[in-house]
């Protein structure tokens, strides 16, 4: 930071910007970079156990002292910043996530052939139901509540895939294998063609009990993809009012029938995923990055 002498810091997430805002606290004092923190979620939030959020907030509220311009991405949280005086309110900055590429992640960029390929890599029949879940294996993702949903549809032909790694995998392997679901639970790992998963999926499924805005969510509805997430802070954002289905965290046998009315009810669904594309032009990319741009001269020129 002294060899640089930079005019701004912008750092992003809650621990990492812990960390960043107590490095530089002393140098702020002293005429150095004002500190912009976007926080992806705060960690203290409904779902959070008492003394876990009774933590984490009191961390907000020692770092807000060090912090110029607090940015939130989704309006639970900025209730919350507000509500908890994390910094003064004239210094709560609500933008729309991170952005997002409409134009890459439009349902015309992804060519036929890719979801017959996907189809293909999987073994699913052309016409078979696929329930795309992309999310790392940790317990707040909740990819059990995916593979209990599966379980109690009566449509036997369903598939469910999951994206992502972690330390949970082999153990979610082992719950579908259990539950007889091993020929229709398939696990990819890391996968670089989110894009054509998401074409080649009948609707996306996240079940996490926190989240902060999800991008998998939000590329899912670019690609006019029906979404299927929990009511919880970040989904609301992008899924209430009609762009999309959701369930209380954990109802299992709620997820279960907002999968079968996706495969019920196509028309219906398709003016859920029409609604959803429309809903993700506000958190397109060239938006938020005019955004920044606004924030950022705004906190170079500031008295």
């Amino acid at each position: 930071m002294g060899e640089g002498q930079y005019d701004i810091v912008h750092t992003h997430t809650p621990v990492a910007s812990f960390v960043t805002r107590y490095a530089l606290k002393t140098s702020r004092k002293g005429g150095g970079p004002k500190v912009i923190y976007t926080a992806h979620g705060f960690h203290f939030h409904p779902q959070g156990r008492f003394y876990k959020n009774a933590l984490f907030l009191g961390l907000e509220r020692l770092a807000g002292q060090w912090t110029d311009y607090l940015v939130v991405i989704n309006r639970d949280d900025e209730n919350a910043a507000q509500r908890y005086r994390l910094v003064r309110e004239s210094r709560i900055v609500y933008m729309p996530g991170i952005g997002i590429d409409t134009r890459y992640y439009s349902p015309e960029s992804v060519p036929v052939e890719e979801t017959s390929r996907i189809r293909q890599e999987l073994g699913v029949r052309h016409n078979d139901p696929i329930f795309l879940m992309i999310a790392e294996f940790n317990p707040g993702k909740r990819h059990r509540d995916a593979i209990e949903a599966l379980k109690r549809l009566s449509h036997e032909r369903v598939h469910l895939v999951f994206a992502g790694t972690g330390p949970l995998m082999e153990q979610m392997r082992a719950l579908a294998s259990t539950f007889g679901l091993a020929d229709r639970v398939h696990f990819l790992g890391h996968r670089d063609d989110i894009r054509s998963l998401l074409r080649a999926s009948t609707a996306l499924v996240l079940p996490s009990e926190r989240e902060g805005l999800p991008r998998s969510v939000m590329e899912a509805l670019s690609l006019a993809v029906p979404v299927i997430g929990t009511d919880i802070r970040g989904m609301r954002d992008l899924l209430d009012d009609g762009a999309g289905l959701m369930v209380e965290v954990g109802d299992t046998k709620a997820l279960a029938e907002a999968m079968a009315y996706v495969l019920d009810n196509a028309e219906s669904v398709q003016q859920i995923a029409a609604k959803g594309r429309e809903r993700i032009t506000q958190f397109d990319l060239q938006k938020i990055l005019a955004l920044h741009e606004e924030l950022y001269d705004r906190a170079l020129h500031e008295d």
